[in-house]
């Protein structure tokens, strides 16, 4: 049986888990704009630099404020991914990122088996923010947030954010602190079952520079 690493050893590891900044109580959302397209193609060229497939999307305004522009679909950054649509490419590079060097790692090192599927209620989607009165679009709209709902290991376990976030198993439920803080150094804006009950079945990751994490 593989040696689990003791929580305290990787709250100390900058790879996973990192010192982070304190949240203000509600979101202060930064203006995101949309990417030029010399930044798209700086994107794509760090994509394949780190050896991820994906496909260039072409760009479409869909009305009501909606977009999908400088978007990509992912094809395979190393571990498979249910149900992912159009990202925008940054989004798309802080996820491979974050699945590859955060969330396997913490898998195999806190649970003791590999990862082998992370999975998503999608990405793209044309609605406004949801469990606060606003009608405000959310990151959805510009195919720039993905909601992860749970994760397959090797051994059969699936840890879901709705099951396991108050796990009696303490290294469950010290995985999915571990992995959102990691999110945290990497996402603009990331919403847990923290943040209110919206939220109780995903974790929310958003490219959008607003140093929001709860």
């Amino acid at each position: 049986m593989k040696r689990l690493i003791p929580l305290a050893a990787l709250l100390l590891s900058g790879c996973i888990f990192g010192g982070g900044h304190k949240p203000p109580s509600e979101p202060r959302r930064a203006a995101t704009a949309t990417p030029s397209d010399r930044q798209t193609q700086m994107c794509h060229a760090d994509l394949k630099r780190i050896g991820v497939a994906f496909n260039p999307l072409p760009d479409r305004e869909r009305g009501g404020g909606c977009s999908t522009i400088g978007t990509v679909q992912l094809l395979d950054i190393g571990v498979p991914v249910a149900n992912l649509g159009p990202m925008r490419c940054g989004l798309a590079r802080a996820f491979a990122g974050w699945a590859r060097s955060a969330v396997a790692p913490a898998a195999r090192q806190m649970l003791g088996s590999d990862l082998v599927r992370i999975e998503t209620f999608g990405t793209y989607a044309c609605r406004a923010v949801v469990g606060v009165a606003s009608t405000r679009l959310s990151g959805h709209g510009t195919a720039n947030a993905v909601d992860i709902s749970g994760f397959v290991l090797a051994d059969g376990r699936r840890i879901s954010v709705l099951g396991d976030w108050a796990s009696p198993d303490p290294q469950v439920h010290a995985f999915l602190q571990v992995i959102r803080a990691s999110a945290c150094k990497r996402f603009g804006t990331v919403l847990s079952p923290d943040y209110n009950s919206a939220h109780r079945d995903h974790f929310h990751l958003e490219d959008d520079g607003a140093r929001f994490c709860r």
